[in-house]
């Protein structure tokens, strides 16, 4: 059985506003534009959702949202998870294996360094950073979100916003 995890870092954040907690940053106009950028490409790239779990930090909560309305995946659905905002791989690679096997399409939504330090931990070559709204889609055929980590991804696919402007 075939299993896609999407690992998407957040977009752009806005530092205009001052004396606001980290976890309540908002998205840039440049983040806003570019997470739907990477959302449409996801979306030319056929991918059905059947999970969305998300940081609680207001970048990584809007632009899951982007996400959404893009992949025409339930608003309500989304899971927020508060392991993903400070996350450290060993806490977010437990989440990904606590996933139902029936799910076969998963996307988290999160920060740096946890997510590029996750990638470079599931994959067999080395990435140096993942840009905002950028994001790895690592396809495996496996039968459980447990073997997450122990097995290889048969397929990688790095995208990130830059390569389009």
């Amino acid at each position: 059985m075939t299993k896609s995890l999407h690992i998407v870092r957040h977009g752009k954040s806005s530092w205009d506003f001052e004396g606001i907690s980290d976890i309540d940053r908002p998205l840039s106009p440049r983040g806003i534009n570019n997470a739907y950028l990477m959302a449409k490409k996801l979306s030319d790239r056929k991918v059905v959702p059947d999970q969305f779990i998300t940081s609680p930090a207001n970048r990584a909560l809007y632009t899951s949202i982007i996400f959404a309305r893009i992949l025409k995946f339930p608003y309500e659905k989304i899971k927020i998870d508060d392991r993903i905002y400070m996350g450290y791989t060993d806490d977010l690679i437990g989440l990904i294996r606590g996933q139902k096997p029936s799910l076969s399409h998963i996307l988290i939504f999160g920060h740096n360094p946890a997510f590029t330090s996750l990638a470079n931990h599931l994959m067999d070559h080395y990435l140096d950073n993942i840009p905002t709204a950028g994001m790895i889609s690592l396809s495996y055929e496996i039968d459980s979100w447990e073997e997450v980590g122990r097995a290889k991804p048969v397929e990688d696919f790095f995208d990130y916003p830059k390569r389009y402007l």
